[in-house]
C-alpha cells in the first residue's frame, strides 16, 4: 500500500528551539530565556540560528522533497509585551519566511504558541490567569489578518498537556511548579477555550484556510491484565489524553472525563469547575475544527500507585533514570522487551496506531489527522562528514508503518511530519539530544543531510516504505 499523493511529508520547527535572536530584532523575553540562564546548562540562542539561516533551511526542504514545513511565530516577536505594541521588524521577518517557503515549494503550517509565552503575560500567571485567552484572540486575529495571503494552515497551540504538566507537575518547564495537578487542569482548560475563541474568530471572519489544534497523545496501557491498573491506565488516559480531546471534540467534558478530574484534583487538594459560558464556546468550536495535528513519540505501560508524588524527569539521557508517579493517578513502568531511547522513551510504534484508531471510534467528527511530530532523539556521531542514524530511519518507518495501516482501516491521516527538520534546541536537554534530518553544526551553523534525510527523501517521492532501503 503507498500514501495517497497528496499526503504531506514534511518537517517540524518551532521558534523558540531554531530561530535564535531571542533578545534581538525588536522581539520581546519569554520565561524561558531568564529560566535557563538561571540554571545554566543551555541557551535558546543561537539555537540553530533559523532567523538567519531559513533560505538554507527552506533550501534543503526543496531539495529533499520535504512538501511541508512546520513554523511556530514567536507571539513577543510580534508583540513584545504580549499586547499592545507591535514590533514591525518582527511582522515582516515571518512575510519573509512565508515568502520563501512558498518559493522553494513547501507548504507553512504555522502554530500560534509552542511553550513560548510572552514574560510579561507569563509573569501575570500565563494560562491560570483568565486575562490571557483574550490576549492570544487578539494576537491570533491579528496574525489572521496579516499572513491570510501566505498561511493556509493554522494550530492554535502546540501540546497542551505537556506545557500543563511540565509547568506543574513535572517542573521542567517555567514556572517550576511541581505537583500541583489543580494547576495543570485549569491551565489546559483556559487553554482550550483560547483555542476555541481563535478558530471560531477564524471562522467567523470567513478566511479560505484551515485551523486546529496540536496534541501530544500517548496511549496508556495497564501494566497488569488487572482491575487496578487498568483504573490506573484510565486516570492517567483522562489526564492527559481524554480531557483535551473531549474539549476539542466534544466541547465539553463526558461525564466520565469530569468526574475522573474531580477526584483526581481533589485528591490532591484542589477543585475544577467550569462555565457555561466556556462550554458554549468549546461547543461551538467543536464544529469548527478542521483537523487535529497528533505529536506522539511514546506510550506508557501504567500501574497502580498508592504512595506519595514522586517524578525524576531524565533530562541527560541517563537511561533508567526517569520515574513518574503520580498520587492517586498511577505509575509509569517500562515494560520488559519494549526499547526505550537514552532518554527512557518507550519505543511502541503500535500505540500511534491506537491511538488513531481510538479517536476515529471514539470522535468520529474528527475530519482529518496530521502526525505533526514524531522522531527519534538520538546522540548522533559526525564521522568524516556522515551521519549514520540508522536507528532513527527503523524508528521513523514503524511508525509510518502502522499510520498506513490506519489509513487502510479508515483513518483520515493527510500528513507526517518529522521532528525535527533539522537539529534544534531541546527544551530540558539542551543541544545533546539531536532529533534533525540535518545534522547542524553549531559552532558553523552549517547543516549537513544525515542518512535519515536521504532516505526520507525517497519516502516523500515513492510515497511507499517497502521498495526503500536504507
Amino acid at each position: 500500500m503507498k500514501f495517497s499523493e497528496d499526503f504531506v511529508f514534511g518537517g517540524a520547527t518551532a521558534a523558540y528551539q531554531c530561530e535564535g535572536s531571542t533578545r534581538d530584532c525588536g522581539k520581546g523575553k519569554v520565561a524561558w530565556d531568564d529560566f535557563l540562564e538561571k540554571e545554566g546548562r543551555f541557551s535558546g540562542d543561537p539555537a540553530s540560528d533559523f532567523y538567519h539561516q531559513y533560505p538554507v533551511d527552506l533550501k534543503l526542504c526543496h531539495d529533499f522533497g520535504i512538501k511541508g514545513i512546520r513554523i511556530s511565530i514567536a507571539w513577543s516577536r510580534l508583540f513584545p509585551e504580549g499586547t499592545g505594541r507591535v514590533n514591525q521588524e518582527g511582522v515582516d521577518f515571518y512575510h519573509r519566511v512565508f515568502q520563501e517557503c512558498h518559493r522553494q515549494g513547501v507548504e507553512p503550517f504555522v502554530t500560534l504558541h509552542h511553550f513560548d509565552t510572552p514574560d510579561v503575560l507569563h509573569k501575570a500567571g500565563d494560562f491560570l490567569n483568565r486575562d490571557i485567552i483574550n490576549h492570544f484572540v487578539d494576537y491570533a486575529k491579528f496574525c489572521f489578518q496579516e499572513y491570510q495571503d501566505e498561511v493556509q494552515y493554522w494550530f492554535t497551540f502546540n501540546e497542551v498537556w505537556p506545557i500543563a504538566v511540565n509547568q506543574y507537575i513535572v517542573g521542567s518547564f517555567p514556572p517550576a511548579i511541581r505537583y500541583d495537578i489543580e494547576k495543570a487542569v485549569y491551565s489546559m482548560h483556559h487553554m482550550m477555550v483560547a483555542h476555541a475563541k481563535a478558530v471560531n474568530a477564524y471562522k467567523e471572519a470567513g478566511y479560505q484556510g484551515k485551523i486546529g489544534v496540536i496534541h501530544s497523545l500517548e496511549y496508556k496501557y495497564p501494566y497488569h491484565n488487572n482491575d487496578a491498573d487498568r483504573l490506573a491506565a484510565k486516570n492517567e488516559d483522562i489526564l492527559a489524553n481524554q480531557f483535551v480531546l473531549d474539549a476539542t471534540f466534544l466541547g465539553e467534558y463526558a461525564k466520565e472525563t469530569l468526574e475522573t478530574i474531580q477526584r483526581l484534583v481533589a485528591i490532591n487538594h484542589g477543585q475544577f469547575e467550569c462555565s457555561q459560558e466556556d462550554i458554549t464556546v468549546m461547543k461551538k468550536a467543536a464544529f469548527n475544527n478542521d483537523y487535529l495535528g497528533i505529536n506522539y513519540y511514546q506510550s506508557h505501560f501504567i500501574q497502580a500507585y498508592d504512595g506519595e508524588n514522586d517524578i525524576f524527569h531524565n533530562g541527560t539521557g541517563d537511561k533508567g533514570t526517569s520515574r513518574f508517579r503520580l498520587k492517586g493517578v498511577g505509575e509509569r513502568m517500562f515494560k520488559e522487551g519494549i526499547e526505550r531511547t537514552d532518554w527512557d522513551w518507550l519505543i511502541y510504534p503500535e500505540g500511534l496506531y491506537d491511538m488513531v484508531m481510538r479517536i476515529q471510534n471514539q470522535y468520529p467528527n474528527y475530519k482529518t489527522l496530521y502526525i505533526t511530530e514524531n522522531g527519534m532523539g538520538y546522540k548522533d556521531e559526525f564521522v568524516n562528514g556522515e551521519i549514520d542514524d540508522t536507528p532513527r530511519i527503523d524508528y521513523i518507518r514503524k511508525h509510518l508503518s502502522w499510520i498506513l495501516k490506519a489509513i487502510q482501516n479508515g483513518v483520515n491521516v493527510k500528513g507526517y511530519f518529522v521532528w525535527s527538520l533539522m537539529d534544534v534546541f531541546s527544551w530540558s536537554n539542551g543541544y545533546n539530544k539531536r532529533y534533525g534530518l540535518f545534522y547542524v553544526d553549531y559552532q558553523t551553523q552549517k547543516r549537513y543531510p544525515k542518512k535519515s534525510a536521504y532516505w526520507f527523501q525517497k519516502v516523500s517521492e515513492f510515497k511507499e516504505l517497502d521498495k526503500i532501503e536504507y
